[in-house]
């Protein structure tokens, strides 16, 4: 069934990779790309990963070796849209308190277009959350994160 998505639940997906140690840099963004098995195929995932990276990086001024994406594919039995089984694709984020609000909401906007553009499905079908909490609420690397704006501080105490 197409349509509204009336809520969606956040879980932890750990990928076992990209990640770099306190050393290297502020590894935070996370984007979590959850669709029922088989919505996506794996050129689509690599050119989608891909883009929510440039978005990311261009609109909030991070590098883009910052950003983390995840593909979690379900059962198509386990995801259902208004009580009826569905196939969206629902794209969860979460970055660091301090981004203007006027970035976020475009950077949604963008990656709900890019996903639409490259994946074939309608963005009617394409739920782009972007949540955000304080840095410190986050560690990496046995660190806890710095505030947007203060990565170089927070990097050269790290390399002292």
């Amino acid at each position: 069934m197409e349509g509204v998505f009336p809520c969606i639940s956040w879980s932890c997906t750990p990928c076992g990779r990209g990640h770099r140690d306190a050393s290297s840099g502020v590894d935070v963004p996370i984007y979590t790309c959850t669709t029922a098995q088989g919505t996506l195929r794996a050129d689509a995932k690599g050119a989608l990963a891909t883009e929510i990276t440039s978005i990311h990086a261009e609109i909030n001024h991070v590098p883009p070796a910052y950003v983390n994406v995840v593909f979690s594919e379900l059962p198509q039995d386990s995801v259902y849209v208004g009580g009826e089984p569905g196939a969206p694709l629902l794209i969860g984020g979460w970055a660091r308190r301090g981004h203007p609000q006027e970035e976020t909401t475009r950077l949604a906007l963008e990656l709900s277009a890019a996903a639409s553009r490259i994946t074939g499905i309608p963005e009617r079908r394409i739920l782009v959350v972007i949540q955000d909490g304080p840095a410190r609420s986050a560690v990496e690397g046995g660190q806890v994160l710095p505030d947007p704006g203060q990565e170089k501080e927070w990097l050269s105490r790290q390399e002292a």
